[in-house]
């Protein structure tokens, strides 16, 4: 990393860390105390604990995953639900409000691409206007999330494209995209201008990113440094044990040489 590269930030998905009965003002504080800088997804009743230990609010869920902008049909009452979401976003200083295609419902992902631009290009325009992005969420369907038709990184970055605005960008979360398609390091290589935010969690299982799974985190985490990515990185796997010891873990490994152990990524040629 130079001089002039800072080190990437960091967050954690609160649904996914939550799961064990733990407590939440603990977690909260002991999550900011190893170095993380932000949650995503937290519940609006936990605002006050996340913020008296320096949290930021990284994301929130626009809507149900099921229900998307690929069907006209829902277009009125997700502009609705958006358009409150993002006004909640810029009050609490969130910086990102999740979209979904949904599932499929019978249109081409030509026509669903164009359904999605339409009703989405206002919307981030509002967004960006409001200090807010919006993220469109790539998913697995072969395993989580059967029948969703944001299920290629291709889909995604057509309709990112189409709407056409910096306040719109993809969420590339790097679970989904090995279950559906691996080649992870070119797709982001290719279409890092487009990607707005970053998932991780180990495959198989969504567990920890150690070496009982298949994804080379070190290479990805090389990868965003060195390519200048200003995004954040949100860990959203599930602890097999002890939730902070894991995201310890994770923290290290995203981090750059000497705060945790991203060494020097040599040019990548994809």
């Amino acid at each position: 990393m130079t001089e002039d590269q800072k080190p990437i930030r960091q967050a954690f998905a609160w649904w996914s860390f939550s799961m064990n009965n733990t407590d939440p003002s603990k977690l909260l504080a002991d999550a900011a105390a190893i170095g993380l800088l932000g949650v995503e997804m937290l519940t609006p009743d936990l605002y006050p604990a996340a913020r008296d230990v320096g949290l930021e609010f990284v994301s929130i869920t626009g809507h149900d995953l099921d229900v998307g902008f690929n069907n006209p049909a829902n277009h009125p009452h997700l502009t609705d639900g958006i358009r409150a979401k993002i006004t909640h976003a810029h009050d609490e200083g969130i910086r990102g409000v999740i979209v979904f295609s949904g599932k499929r419902c019978g249109y081409s992902d030509h026509d669903a691409i164009g359904h999605m631009s339409d009703a989405l290009a206002p919307l981030a325009e509002e967004a960006g206007q409001a200090g807010v992005e919006l993220w469109l969420e790539l998913l697995n369907s072969r395993i989580d999330h059967p029948g969703q038709q944001c299920d290629r990184s291709a889909f995604a970055f057509a309709v990112a494209r189409a709407v056409d605005t910096p306040s719109f960008k993809v969420l590339f979360d790097c679970y989904h995209m090995q279950i559906m398609e691996g080649n992870l390091m070119s797709t982001i290589t290719a279409n890092l201008d487009v990607i707005g935010h970053v998932h991780t969690a180990g495959v198989p299982g969504r567990r920890e990113l150690d070496d009982h799974q298949e994804i080379n985190w070190p290479a990805i985490a090389g990868l965003l440094h060195t390519s200048g990515y200003a995004g954040w990185i949100g860990h959203e796997f599930v602890p097999r044990g002890d939730p902070i010891a894991t995201l310890r873990s994770a923290l290290a490994q995203f981090s750059p040489r000497g705060d945790g152990g991203v060494t020097q990524r040599r040019s990548f040629d994809c």
